[in-house]
């Protein structure tokens, strides 16, 4: 792993072998194979149980819902991994635990974490989230049009949402819809629910070895057994949110290793006026700046899983590090590709399919200028939001 910061040294022997074994599978297993994925389109299924066996869906959780108690930085590590090979891995992987996984454990009943933990945590089931909808964009409470209205101890569902990664090969999704007196509550629905149906998003141009779907819900209705109980109010859904972010946090660092590794290797090899390019300053400064922008973020990385584990972690510190690593591997992806040429617009290398896809990691869980100004409203006082 890329860490000029020696973060390992600050890292337990278990958060660094569970580094280690996610980095071999992945090599192994994703590696050969994820350009042309990415290519045709294709969701690599096949790895789901594999992923499950290595523990790496939900590793938080304790072992009694198949989770393994790991640490938080454990966790940010496999994320990492996944999206250093790809972000469409990595997103499969936050929305498996952190956004499908967290909310049933966090808010669900003792049947429900019985039902479905176990079965998610070993890649035998798949879940996906939604909230997101079609007018929501940076405001999906707000903006949120699903409803559950009452029928006697049920909730009959009706609206969409949009842009759902997982949702056309999901066998449950967490929803979120308003009640009559506006209280935003949280629903499993299983796949084949009467009136559930996906549609998955083509025509993509990111994440393409990943599903994003539609979900439509035509007066589905959910038995009370079925509704998170622990879940009412928008802060259930902004909780998810916040775990989901804090897995990209460590995801992005993945790719921005993945480009700048690769752009540092051609810089030593191709020669232009009898010197290999690694000696130009133009192209050392793009390589520097890339390495700095790494180690600040996996330093920072590092501190807020630490943070989390100790239960002190902030969702304002969330939002700044998503924003600041987010920004700092798109940067890199783009600037790899600049020291790639022209060959660095086709999929022999990787820095424009990273590219492409940190396009999509910046703008979902809160774009970059969201997040902005919620640290800006944190250290202002003032709500520029509204």
């Amino acid at each position: 792993m890329l860490d000029y910061g020696d973060v390992a040294a600050l890292c337990t022997s278990e958060e660094l072998h569970i580094q280690r074994t996610t980095r071999e599978f992945l090599v192994r297993e994703a590696a050969p194979h994820i350009r042309d994925w990415w290519d045709s389109g294709t969701w690599p299924g096949h790895l789901v149980p594999r992923m499950g066996a290595l523990g790496l869906l939900g590793p938080t959780l304790p072992p009694a819902y198949g989770g393994s108690g790991a640490s938080a930085a454990a966790y940010g590590f496999v994320m990492y991994e996944l999206e250093r090979i790809d972000s469409s891995l990595r997103s499969f992987a936050s929305v498996q635990s952190a956004l499908c996984m967290y909310p049933i454990f966090t808010f669900g009943s003792d049947e429900q974490k019985r039902r479905w933990l176990p079965e998610l945590s070993a890649g035998r089931a798949i879940g996906c989230f939604g909230l997101t909808e079609s007018d929501g964009g940076s405001d999906p409470v707000g903006n949120m049009r699903t409803h559950a209205r009452r029928d006697g101890a049920d909730f009959i569902l009706t609206g969409s949402k949009m842009w759902i990664t997982n949702g056309g090969i999901a066998d449950v999704a967490v929803v979120w819809a308003r009640d009559d007196a506006g209280v935003v509550r949280g629903f499993l629905i299983p796949r084949g629910a009467p009136g559930f149906q996906t549609r998955d998003i083509a025509r993509k141009m990111s994440l393409r070895a990943s599903v994003t779907s539609e979900l439509a819900l035509d007066d589905v209705r959910v038995p009370a057994a079925d509704e998170l109980p622990g879940a009412e109010g928008m802060k259930a859904p902004l909780a998810c949110l916040t775990q989901a972010r804090f897995g990209i946090v460590w995801g992005a660092l993945g790719a921005l290793e993945a480009v700048y590794s690769e752009a540092l290797q051609f810089a030593r090899s191709r020669t232009t006026f009898g010197r290999p390019i690694a000696a130009r300053q133009l192209v050392q400064d793009k390589l520097v700046r890339m390495l700095g922008d790494h180690t600040r973020g996996l330093l920072l990385a590092w501190r807020l899983a630490r943070l989390k584990d100790e239960g002190q972690l902030r969702h304002q510190q969330v939002s700044l590090a998503k924003r600041d690593n987010v920004a700092a591997a798109l940067a890199a992806a783009r600037a790899a590709r600049d020291i790639l040429g022209a060959g660095g617009i086709t999929l022999d290398h990787g820095a424009i399919r990273h590219a492409l896809n940190l396009e999509s990691v910046s703008t979902y869980e809160g774009t970059h200028d969201i997040h902005t100004l919620i640290v800006g409203r944190d250290v202002t006082g003032q709500n520029a939001l509204e």
